[in-house]
């Protein structure tokens, strides 16, 4: 994957509503983004991460506001149901 850019995955519901799976998308010229920047960038639905959707940074839990560098995957994950 190229230098400067981050992998971005959404799943289930997420990847229904938006048309796709998997997309790669580059760092800003600054190089700063967080996973809230991110999803706003990519017109996901709200201005900002619903609080029911998850956020994953390279596989593991983070928070909205984690900063981003790149090489990272970034995935959304709605809730998750089942019985």
């Amino acid at each position: 994957m190229g230098e400067h850019l981050l992998r971005v995955r959404l799943f289930a519901a997420l990847k229904d509503q938006a048309g796709w799976e998997e997309r790669l998308v580059p760092l800003p010229a600054c190089g700063v983004l967080t996973p809230n920047q991110l999803w706003h960038q990519l017109g996901l639905g709200e201005a900002s991460i619903p609080s029911t959707v998850q956020v994953a940074v390279n596989q593991a839990f983070a928070a909205v506001d984690t900063p981003l560098a790149a090489g990272d995957e970034v995935a959304f994950l709605p809730p998750i149901t089942g019985g």
